[in-house]
């Protein structure tokens, strides 16, 4: 059931000027008699052999149509207005896998293998851990090698080191499952380096020419270059800028030099 203001709303909508119901309405304002006199039709005579016909009670018509107020309409039609939907009701919503909770925690990221490759060296009384710009063992004439051969030479060492074992290539070509994460690249080196150099006569410092030698044996980064570092199980050890960082940048090698001219003491005092 409607109210009678909604109800003249529909009918003023309709362009419903007057009119009238045909059963009592529920709600309603009383009817006016004069309204019902006025739009009744002329009644007929009933013919004359005719039985009388019964009349049933026609109820009282409706008042006549008096327009709501224009504050009362616009009332009226905010209430019946059909509801848009909005941005939020349009949005997709998420599919939610079956036996999994909206609580659970992310599952971390797998950690991409390291990727490098590094040579160790023996000059006089210096070892050097040098990363191979290529992957490949540093050739005579390589200019990565003939840079080498140029830092030994100043640094009052022998120009042509000697190989000490096979490259580290990490990650390592192994089958199964094995870490091959940042942690275990730094435990495999430092033990590598460790054997070898037990193997070989007491050095009195390990070069660490690259930014893979110096993160993976000597446990620090980039802002250690032309510093030296006290390693455990490794001992002392000097941190160098890549062969090819120095080649595409020769502003480094400057600071290289000064900082050689303090370090070099260390090996030629033991030679």
């Amino acid at each position: 059931m409607i109210t009678e203001l909604r109800r003249r709303a529909y009918l003023s909508a309709m362009q419903v000027v007057s009119w009238l119901p045909r059963v009592e309405l529920p709600f309603a304002a009383p009817s006016r008699p004069e309204l019902l006199q006025a739009q009744a039709a002329p009644e007929l005579e009933p013919p004359a052999l005719a039985a009388p016909v019964e009349r049933q009670p026609v109820a009282e018509a409706a008042p006549a149509y008096v327009p709501p107020a224009a504050e009362e309409l616009a009332v009226v039609r905010a209430k019946i207005e059909v509801p848009r939907p909005t941005v939020v009701a349009r949005q997709a919503v998420a599919p939610v896998v079956e036996g999994e909770s909206e609580s659970a925690e992310p599952k971390p990221a797998p950690v991409t293998p390291p990727r490098f490759a590094l040579q160790l060296l023996r000059a006089g009384a210096c070892a050097v851990l040098v990363e191979l710009p290529t992957g490949e063992p540093l050739q005579g004439r390589d200019p990565a090698y003939l840079l080498l051969k140029d830092l030994l030479r100043a640094a009052g060492l022998p120009d042509s080191p000697q190989l000490i074992g096979e490259p580290v290539r990490w990650p390592l070509l192994v089958r199964g499952q094995i870490d091959q994460g940042p942690g275990a690249a730094l435990e495999f080196v430092q033990s590598f380096v460790g054997a070898r150099l037990e193997e070989q006569e007491p050095c009195s410092c390990l070069w660490l020419v690259g930014l893979p030698a110096i993160r993976f044996a000597g446990e620090a980064d980039a802002d250690a270059y032309n510093r030296e570092l006290q390693v455990e199980g490794l001992g002392a050890a000097w941190a160098l800028p890549g062969l090819e960082l120095l080649m595409d940048e020769p502003a480094r090698k400057r600071e290289l030099w000064q900082a050689m001219r303090r370090v070099r003491q260390r090996w030629l005092a033991a030679t």
